[in-house]
């Protein structure tokens, strides 16, 4: 059998966007990503996470990951590199373990999206040729270096990056008679533990390319990165390995659109005056919304815990039917006992919900979507989550995403 371990890098002292390994990325701890697509391989024996922080360590390990060590602090720092620390992770392995794996791959948390398989097409790709030193994972560049340039001083000519065998001045020529180039990625690197130990080299000289679909080139190393990527993975489309079960499509039949109430028709605050009355606040631009779901055919349903009659009223004003004052752990129940009375499958309704008393509902629903701001359990659990916050046009967001795959062209002006 071949040893295959995952090593997966990750350091407490990111400046770009503190403690990002441990921060969730649609859901989940960014490193759970990276953690999944190991444990999910079929080829992958063991996986460990080398970080030198203790909190990155607890949560490596609730996710599956090994962490036998703690990584040295001068071995963590901006410029350390990645041999260091692959060096120090393999020997730290053999002296106090007797462990000698076959293959290692590296797998960076900030490129978290992985097709499925990727890991175990590596791997083959290394095994299957013994010339390889290591398999690195490759995109199409988006860009030619045929048409990039060196300034060599202040007052003199540039000078060409690249040349082009047989095409001159390829600085000059369309790009589609230029050779395809393709640009690294961090998704994977499958290396022959030698090449490391006794090579002194993450690569080797002999590099076999693993081609990856553009479209799941990610690489997060700022604020900006993290809010496309994260609303890249809600769009859908893409097949990735997740930390949680993979999520489910738009049902194709649309029965019913079930909304919880606080926090998702509102913001989940409330004013409360001396007298004990409460106040609550949501968008009107949701009822627009609404009222065309109605005349397209689905039903909507407010479904809530809160006893306070705000909910009817609003609900009313929305054109939704409400029921409310539902014990908080019995929504799940409520739900079932609603489908079978009015006969509609669940396969065929959408719930949108933002807490935890939401989750049974989420099990139930054919489609479970979670507000921008939902609890995090809810977050990971959703099929979708919505690009807007609750009370701030959650409801209308996912109304229009309906009543689009209904009609692409349909949708009215309100």
């Amino acid at each position: 059998m071949t040893e295959v371990l995952a090593v997966i890098p990750a350091r407490g002292g990111s400046k770009g966007i503190p403690r990002k390994n441990i921060r969730n990325f649609a859901g989940w701890p960014l490193i759970a990503w990276s953690i999944a697509a190991a444990k999910q391989s079929g080829s992958v024996t063991r996986v460990i996470v080398s970080t030198d922080d203790e909190q990155i360590a607890a949560v490596a390990r609730e996710f599956g990951a090994q962490t036998p060590f703690l990584r040295p602090s001068e071995l963590a720092q901006d410029h350390s590199t990645d041999l260091a620390l692959f060096e120090h992770a393999l020997k730290w392995l053999a002296e106090h373990e007797g462990y000698q794996p076959d293959v290692v791959l590296q797998l960076r948390p900030t490129s978290p999206l992985r097709p499925r398989g990727l890991l175990d097409e590596a791997v083959r790709i290394l095994l299957a040729h013994p010339d390889a030193d290591s398999v690195r994972g490759v995109v199409p560049a988006g860009q030619k270096p045929h048409k990039m340039w060196r300034i060599t001083g202040d007052n003199g000519p540039m000078q060409p990056l690249l040349e082009a065998p047989g095409i001159p001045e390829p600085y000059n020529a369309p790009r589609q008679a230029l050779p395809p180039v393709y640009w690294q990625t961090g998704h994977i690197d499958a290396i022959r533990p030698a090449v490391i130990l006794e090579g002194g080299s993450m690569s080797g000289g002999v590099i076999y390319p693993l081609i990856i679909d553009p479209r799941y080139t990610v690489d997060i190393d700022n604020l900006q990165d993290w809010a496309r990527y994260e609303h890249l993975v809600s769009l859908g489309g893409l097949e990735v390995v997740t930390p949680g079960r993979a999520p489910r499509e738009m049902p194709e039949k649309i029965e019913m659109v079930i909304f919880d109430f606080d926090g998702v028709i509102t913001d989940n605050l409330v004013w409360t005056d001396q007298d004990g009355r409460e106040t609550v606040a949501s968008s009107r631009s949701d009822g627009m919304m609404t009222r065309q779901l109605r005349e397209a055919g689905i039903e909507g349903l407010v479904l809530s815990s809160e006893t306070n009659p705000v909910v009817a009223a609003r609900a009313k004003k929305m054109g939704l039917e409400a029921i409310s004052g539902i014990g908080i752990h019995a929504k799940g129940e409520k739900m079932r006992e609603v489908l079978a009375q009015k006969k509609i499958k669940a396969e065929n309704v959408i719930y949108v919900g933002n807490d935890l008393n939401d989750l049974p509902c989420f099990e139930i629903a054919g489609w479970a979507v979670a507000v921008a701001d939902a609890y995090p359990e809810v977050l990971r659990a959703a099929d979708f989550v919505l690009s807007k916050t609750g009370g701030h046009g959650a409801v209308r967001e996912l109304c229009e995403m309906v009543l689009r795959k209904l009609d692409p062209k349909g949708l009215k002006d309100p």
